[in-house]
């Protein structure tokens, strides 16, 4: 086989292909990790949102120039 010119052995095309998996295999299990962190945000918020439902917040939000915070 030739690639750019040079010839290619059996050692180097395995060597390649090898490579290539290793790849895939990686991106694979990045796109997994990134996938469990998308639905562990999107779960985190609406049980968020299910709590403070269930707590029956009735207090209307401070007013924009209210001082927050401990030092406010």
């Amino acid at each position: 086989m030739t690639l750019f010119g040079r010839t290619l052995g059996g050692e180097e095309i395995a060597s390649l292909i090898f490579l290539s998996m290793a790849l895939v295999i990686w991106l694979m299990a990045w796109r997994g990790e990134r996938n469990w962190t998308h639905w562990f945000r999107r779960w985190e918020a609406d049980r968020k949102t299910r709590r403070e439902a269930e707590e029956g917040n009735d207090q209307p939000p401070p007013p924009a120039g209210a001082p927050r915070g401990p030092w406010g």
